[in-house]
């Protein structure tokens, strides 16, 4: 397995499992996530693929095949009369597989994501993760993360 930046050639893999995402988030949150549809058209991942402050890194075996990725935006407050000014890389997407979970492959996409953001100068690295996504939030504290706020709800 090779981990490294996300090229056109990886957009149906990708694809692929950006549908898997979105049903994780749908069987969820129907409220919120409708079942089929999809986050980004192919044109809109070329252009997040071209752009140097959304990296995106792919876990691929052998054949070039998208086993896992990781969306990062990188994020630099400036000016902030309340912010210090730090690089900070917010992991916006990580999935792996669903047949391939459990092989370590999403934990070698967040350290590759950690040294990637040490190489720029980031001070943290941040996620949100949903509530009903158990298994990602398990996964997430098992790497080390730990709360740094948290959004809440009142459905009228």
């Amino acid at each position: 397995m090779e981990i490294r930046r996300a090229e056109k050639r990886d957009i149906e893999g990708i694809d692929r499992l950006l549908s898997q995402v979105l049903m994780v988030h749908h069987r969820g949150r129907p409220d919120l996530f409708k079942a089929g549809g999809r986050k980004y058209t192919d044109e809109e991942l070329e252009e997040i693929l071209a752009d140097e402050s959304r990296p995106v890194y792919v876990a691929a075996d052998e054949a070039g095949d998208v086993l896992g990725y990781a969306f990062c935006i990188l994020i630099q407050n400036t000016g902030s009369h309340i912010l210090t000014d730090i690089k900070t890389c917010y992991i916006d997407d990580l999935c792996v597989d669903e047949g391939l979970r459990g092989q370590h492959i999403g934990r070698q996409l967040y350290e590759y994501v950690l040294s990637r953001a040490r190489e720029t100068g980031c001070y943290n690295v941040t996620l949100n993760v949903w509530a009903c996504n158990e298994s990602a939030m398990r996964f997430y504290e098992k790497c080390g993360l730990k709360p740094q706020k948290t959004g809440m709800e009142a459905i009228l």
